[in-house]
């Protein structure tokens, strides 16, 4: 893959959602970066409901990019299921079960108080 064909973040953070509406994610916030950090463009915090659905989601959701755009993001905390990082480069995506996502607060550190930028 050339960096001329590499998908636009914003066709990627469209993958990442719809997959992760595909696979019943709840409580699904984006938050746009751009401007606020290098990491990346976009940042993705949904829920599941279980183990189980956090290391699925995550997995199938690495497999659609790896067939749609051509590349393998980085993936860490799929085993244990608890925390599921996924770094495409652009977008990163946290997946977490509820309880670990209440602990850890990660849209408090990103998101305006107001909270405009979730969707």
């Amino acid at each position: 893959m050339t960096a001329d064909s590499l998908p636009t973040s914003d066709a990627l953070l469209a993958r990442v959602l719809s997959s992760l509406d595909d696979d019943k994610a709840e409580d699904v916030v984006q938050i746009d970066l751009r401007g606020k950090t290098a990491i990346g463009d976009h940042m993705v915090i949904a829920s599941g409901r279980s183990t189980r659905q956090v290391s699925a989601m995550s997995e199938k959701l690495v497999d659609r990019l790896k067939r749609e755009f051509g590349f393998t993001a980085k993936i860490e905390g799929k085993n244990t299921g608890d925390w599921v990082l996924i770094d495409t480069g652009d977008v990163i995506v946290h997946i977490f079960r509820p309880e670990v996502r209440e602990f850890y607060q990660l849209e408090k550190m990103w998101l305006p108080t107001d909270g405009s930028e979730t969707s």
